[in-house]
């Protein structure tokens, strides 16, 4: 299975705009072969708390719509963090459609980047849950930004048998050794693929890191970003998977439960 990911740089409050270049960026990782492309934390309204709580689109709506054209006319499945407007309150969501445009899974981020300037709970609606999905033969464990440093979600879909796990991310440009550590953490004790698609560019106060990255089971870098807006992919050979958790046999060991 080969993977991309969409290091975007989106226009803060344009949805419409975002949305274009993202549907271009569709395009562009199918004609790199790929079966599956990742777009970052809030790639349609841009990742500025006070902004995108403004401009936070409907599911259905323009933002899920297209994609989920875009997905059935290049046949690819494509996963993207994306506002999401339900009932008076915004969540910071994650999409994945399948290469038919259909929404397999919804996950609404759990852990909300509390510190100002984001203060996200001010501005948004925590989600309750975690999310799995299976798509192309593959157990996907989802995950947004801030999520990254909390070990016990990624755990879960682990457990279940997840062979990726991904996290939409808008990670700060002042926290780049985090940023390689914990997924190159999150890969290995979970015995998993993880893809970490980070935006490119600035909105408003905050400044990204890029540097998306696709990491295999044993936290080795198969594709890296730099800080600019482009596309990265990877081969994914998930018989890696199972050969790690059948040699290693960490998860079944768990005591803790």
């Amino acid at each position: 299975m080969k993977i991309a990911i969409a290091q975007l740089d989106c226009r803060t409050g344009d949805p419409d705009h975002s949305l274009g270049r993202m549907v271009r960026m569709v395009g562009d990782a199918r004609q790199a072969g790929c079966d599956v492309v990742v777009f970052p934390e809030m790639s349609d309204t841009g990742y500025w708390p006070e902004k995108f709580s403004a401009a936070a689109l409907p599911w259905p709506g323009p933002a899920v719509d297209r994609l989920a054209e875009a997905a059935a006319e290049q046949s690819i499945a494509v996963v993207a963090g994306l506002s999401e407007l339900d009932g008076g309150a915004v969540y910071n969501a994650l999409a994945f459609l399948d290469a038919d445009g259909r929404l397999l899974g919804k996950y609404r981020k759990m852990h909300l980047y509390s510190p100002p300037p984001a203060s996200e709970h001010a501005y948004c609606r925590p989600g309750v849950e975690p999310t799995a999905v299976r798509c192309l033969g593959v157990d996907w464990g989802l995950s947004i930004c801030y999520d990254l440093r909390f070990p016990e979600l990624y755990r879960l879909p682990a457990i279940s048998g997840a062979q990726v796990l991904i996290n939409v991310a808008a990670w700060p440009v002042a926290r780049p050794t985090h940023w390689d550590y914990l997924t190159r953490a999150r890969a290995i004790e979970n015995q998993a693929f993880f893809v970490a698609a980070n935006r490119a560019g600035t909105d408003g106060p905050f400044k990204f890191l890029g540097g998306s990255r696709i990491v295999s089971p044993m936290g080795e870098l198969l594709a890296e970003a730099g800080r600019e807006e482009q596309l990265i992919t990877a081969e994914l050979d998930l018989s890696e998977v199972d050969s790690f958790r059948t040699n290693v046999p960490a998860l079944a060991d768990r005591v803790l439960r």
